[in-house]
């Protein structure tokens, strides 16, 4: 009646690319939160922005953006060296997510143009003094 395949062979490894767009899409998905709450907060104790909602709605609007640019080089970096080097496209993935995690929030979040009255040098209070801003 019904014959199975004894013999199959198992089925193919997922492409770089499938694992490339996994790694981009769950590191730029935690980007994307971290950065836009980072952001809002910083803008919350400057008093920078018009209001509460007014600075949601430009986040929410960035954190598309964010994903997608924080994704694609996941991506790249998985189809291309991640063929020979697995530990190093990752190490480079997670280094150039932090990097970019980092200038976002200091060149979002910390806007040198706006007279900021509650952070002195639009530095938040909460922000660590050792990572530079």
């Amino acid at each position: 009646m019904g014959e199975t395949n004894v013999g199959a062979e198992p089925s193919s490894p997922p492409s770089r690319w499938s694992s490339g767009i996994g790694f981009g899409v769950l590191f730029g998905g935690l980007t994307a939160v971290v950065t836009i709450a980072a952001i809002g907060r910083a803008w919350a104790a400057c008093d920078i922005g018009v209001n509460a909602a007014a600075n949601s709605m430009t986040l929410l609007f960035l954190a598309p953006l964010i994903w997608i640019a924080t994704t694609v080089p996941w991506v790249i970096l998985h189809s291309t060296l991640g063929r020979r080097h697995r530990r190093t496209a990752r190490m480079a993935g997670l280094i150039f997510t932090l990097w970019f995690t980092w200038f976002l929030v200091t060149w979002l979040g910390m806007p040198d143009s706006y007279p900021a009255p509650f952070c002195p040098g639009n530095v938040p209070p909460w922000w660590p003094s050792f990572i530079p801003t």
